[in-house]
């Protein structure tokens, strides 16, 4: 069985290109926007990140529904996606080992 069959997996890994996507966007597509002039990278990369951002709350909320989650846990996913990293560190505490 797969990672993306379970709506954790699915979680996990839009939670993976979430978190990279951000990152993209504040060290390299906002850099370039505001030092180099080039606004460009951050309408595309801003674009897809809003969309993997929303991607990423919904299966969020479907993951604490199926699973169950204590509402601090959803919470914890939420706040996880706003911040640099975020995603990361809570695949890391909570998802990796619900996965298994």
């Amino acid at each position: 069985m797969g990672i993306q069959n379970t709506v954790i997996g699915r979680l996990r890994v839009v939670g993976w290109f979430e978190g990279a996507s951000y990152l993209l966007l504040l060290f390299v597509a906002m850099p370039l926007k505001y030092l180099a002039g080039h606004p460009e990278m951050v309408e595309v990369v801003g674009m897809a990140h809003g969309l993997l951002f929303m991607t990423f709350c919904g299966l969020a909320i479907h993951a604490a529904v199926d699973q169950q989650w204590p509402i601090t846990r959803l919470l914890g996913a939420f706040i996880a996606s706003v911040l640099p990293f975020g995603p990361f560190v809570f695949d890391a505490r909570f998802l990796r080992e619900a996965d298994a």
